[in-house]
């Protein structure tokens, strides 16, 4: 927890002197002197955010092992902290994922171009499919069908309004980021972690002995916990339909999710957990050799080779039913053209299919013996 409080602080610190304060809106916003690229400002929000997200999923696992007043008061704040900070980057990765599924789909190029966001977004290189064709280069010729002509018609206007769209709800993540970074309780947190830095609270289990000056804790056992939290995961697991997601095509949970409910489609809600849950097991593993290291004097690393693929599927899960979402929603957009609602129909669908090859390549993924590299 230091070392990723200590993290927070530098981030903190990088974000500062990139001149990223409360009043940049735009380039150059942060004076005559700011010399460093706009891509720092993204990676030190980055910083922030998973150095955050981190010691709240510590707080989480170990709770039990702190004091209870400062956990549960800390643990909200991380929480909202890393997601405000992270909304500006999902709107856009998410409109770059459906643009470029929009130009896989139709073969056309005549779409707007995705916000720049600092630095190439993970999400668009998940699916090999989506850097079939460059930007600007015609699509390979091949037999216009109606369907595909109607699907060419309406992408564009499709692209166009789905830019709309998601760039305005950037637009409002990111001045709901800058209000929070430069508000009294960000600064309130920042405190917090900077005290964490140099001592972590822990739960007071005995009365100081006689003479002693401060009260005394027994030694801090993680194993349990984890053990736990390794628990839960797998109850999680246990309840997912992983035999139905053994198949590369779902095409039950297909019409389930193509339901035109504009409510979030229940079969996505226990995958969102278990990618939480994955999580919380991984930063747990990450503090137990965090220990062991420590304990025995080396600095080395551990890496679940098999846990990196799973929390990757649901990662992709995750980005897919949420893009399919986002354009289902455009689709309710009053007057529409039919073209421009098949289009966002079309694209729907899509992002569907790769929600169920995303939960196909957890279960895939999952059953795999455990491979431990150094």
């Amino acid at each position: 927890m230091r070392a990723q409080a200590t993290e927070f602080l530098r981030a903190l610190r990088r974000h500062r002197e990139s001149g990223a304060g409360a009043g940049a809106s735009g380039p150059g916003a942060g004076g005559p002197g700011r010399t460093a690229p706009p891509a720092d400002d993204v990676d030190a929000v980055r910083a922030l955010r998973r150095a955050a997200r981190r010691i709240s999923g510590t707080l989480h696992t170990f709770q039990p092992l702190l004091d209870a007043s400062w956990a549960e008061e800390m643990r909200p704040e991380l929480a909202w902290l890393s997601g405000t900070l992270a909304l500006e980057h999902a709107y856009a990765s998410r409109l770059e994922r459906l643009l470029q599924a929009l130009h896989r789909l139709s073969g056309s190029s005549a779409f707007p171009a995705p916000r720049p966001v600092g630095r190439t977004t993970t999400a668009t290189t998940t699916t090999a499919t989506t850097a079939t064709v460059p930007t600007g280069v015609p699509a390979p010729a091949r037999p216009a069908s109606p369907d595909r002509g109607s699907l060419t018609v309406g992408a564009a206007k499709a692209g166009a309004l789905l830019d709309r769209q998601l760039t305005l709800a950037r637009t409002r993540a990111h001045s709901t980021a800058l209000q929070a970074l430069g508000s009294s309780r960000f600064h309130a947190v920042a405190d917090k972690v900077a005290l964490l830095a140099s001592e972590v609270p822990l739960r007071v289990t005995a009365r100081p002995n006689r003479g002693a000056t401060a009260p005394e804790t027994t030694p801090c056992d993680l194993r349990p916990l984890a053990a736990a939290a390794e628990e839960r995961l797998a109850d999680a697991v246990t309840a997912l339909p992983l035999v139905a997601a053994g198949s590369p095509y779902n095409a039950q949970a297909l019409v389930h999710g193509l339901s035109p409910d504009p409510a979030p489609h229940p079969q996505d809600a226990p995958w969102h957990q278990v990618r939480l849950l994955l999580r919380l097991h991984r930063y747990a593993l990450e503090a137990l050799a965090g220990a062991d290291a420590a304990a025995a004097g080396d600095p080395g690393d551990v890496v679940d080779v098999r846990l990196l693929a799973a929390g990757e599927a649901l990662d992709r899960h995750r980005d897919a039913s949420e893009a399919a979402a986002a354009a289902a929603q455009a689709a309710r957009t009053p007057r529409i053209a039919p073209a421009t609602a098949y289009a966002l129909g079309v694209l729907h669908a899509d992002q569907r299919h790769e929600v169920e090859a995303a939960r196909y390549a957890f279960q895939h993924s999952w059953r795999k013996e455990p491979i431990r590299l150094p």
